[in-house]
């Protein structure tokens, strides 16, 4: 896409502190300029996309209630480049870890968790690098267009974490509704007898990573627990991409695509955009039939409905999708009628109608009973429920009751 008329660069677009702006208003920033940083372990730095002037530091606000700092950016049409911007050099594991720390690489798959973090963890244990391509969502191709367009860099990437951390293997797992990436990319790795491609069938919330862990390895994971403590990491696969590329160019995250759909869409398309892109530029440069009814950041099932088009696109967001009032018509809740297929589709096994039973009666010490921590707000209950009972939407607070149950618990103790 084209350079946009502002960027907006929430200082909050991962897992963890929000980082503080690095720039003042009226500066001039290039490309690879850091613009947002915090003296906090679990974080990630945020740099500017563009090269141009630092028009103002504001207060934005989420859709869901969240306020946070935003440095906005004017471009200048320029895009010089940061003259610090450089190729790390990377010798050992360690190496590794420093250098994608200062790369602004998150979990592109939606997570936001940042990538440094992940890999510093004891690699004793562990002896499988899985790669997630799956991309099971509905209408998302942005994974599949860069596994088809920068294989290289996804092997690269591939190449480096396992020649610098010792883990003997690497599976990039792609579901079979995409032959041609499984194609390209078994064919590419072919030459290391570490790395290889793993088929799985088409079908959500297959990219969830308890369950492609599950899929994969037959392993699964404690509660409580992660997927190092079975022996395994898992990276997505457009994460595992911009490592590559980083080693490469030491250009740090400053672009991303996503993919843009949906019925109120005149020209859908996968689109290379700016960090900080305003959606509203993006919804115009792909054009609209229509006045969407709603406007949703990432999938279908486990996105964000938007309230403001001046939004931007983050890090972690993988599409924009617009839709028309006919796509969107929500149809009235009815009773319960115990068919519960809501059970049978749970990808976890958990019971999401007795969960959400148990969150209207604020019973926590049943919600701890029926696990509902473990839920991975895949929102396949709520789609295969005949009644529409609203079930993704109460486990996902049933989820936040117990975290801030442990919480308390944690204080008094």
């Amino acid at each position: 896409m084209p350079l946009p008329q502002q960027i907006i660069l929430p200082m909050q677009q991962h897992v963890g502190a929000a980082c503080k702006p690095q720039v003042k208003r009226r500066a001039h920033v290039d490309v690879g300029t850091l613009v947002g940083h915090v003296d906090a372990r679990m974080t990630a730095d945020i740099f500017s996309p563009v090269s141009g002037t630092v028009k103002q530091i504001r207060t934005i606000h989420y859709s869901n209630g969240w306020s946070n700092e935003a440095v906005v950016i004017e471009p200048d049409g320029n895009q010089t480049v940061d003259e610090s911007i450089r190729p790390p050099e990377v010798e050992d594991y360690a190496g590794l870890i420093e250098a994608v720390k200062h790369s602004g690489i998150v979990g592109l798959g939606g997570a936001g968790f940042p990538t440094w973090l992940k890999m510093d963890t004891d690699l004793s244990n562990i002896d499988m690098w899985l790669v997630n391509g799956a991309e099971c969502e509905p209408y998302l191709s942005s994974d599949y267009r860069e596994m088809v367009e920068r294989p290289q860099t996804i092997l690269a990437g591939i190449k480096a974490c396992l020649d610098l951390s010792g883990v003997p293997r690497s599976l990039i797992c792609i579901e079979d509704n995409k032959p041609k990436a499984i194609e390209l990319l078994h064919s590419m790795a072919a030459d290391d007898d570490r790395i290889d491609v793993f088929v799985l069938p088409a079908r959500y919330p297959q990219g969830a990573s308890r369950v492609i862990l599950r899929n994969v390895t037959g392993r699964s994971v404690p509660r409580g627990g992660h997927l190092t403590d079975v022996g395994a990491l898992l990276f997505n696969v457009t994460t595992m991409s911009e490592i590559g590329r980083f080693l490469g160019d030491g250009m740090p995250l400053t672009k991303r695509r996503i993919t843009v759909m949906g019925d109120a869409i005149e020209r859908p398309q996968n689109l290379e955009v700016y960090i900080g892109t305003p959606i509203g530029e993006i919804l115009e440069y792909c054009g609209l039939k229509c006045d969407p009814a709603k406007v949703v950041i990432g999938g279908p099932m486990m996105g964000t409905t938007q309230v403001e088009l001046e939004s931007p696109i983050v890090r972690a967001n993988s599409g924009l999708l617009a839709f028309t009032n006919e796509a969107v018509q929500t149809p009235n809740t009815t009773a319960c009628i115990r068919c519960d297929k809501c059970i049978e589709s749970c990808p976890i096994h958990l019971a999401p109608i007795n969960i959400q039973k148990a969150y209207l009666r604020r019973d926590l010490e049943t919600l701890n009973k029926l696990m509902a921590d473990l839920c991975v707000e895949c929102g396949t209950c709520s789609y295969v429920c005949p009644a529409r009972q609203p079930l993704a939407q109460a486990t996902r607070l049933a989820r936040a009751a117990l975290r801030a149950e442990q919480r308390k618990a944690k204080g008094r103790r």
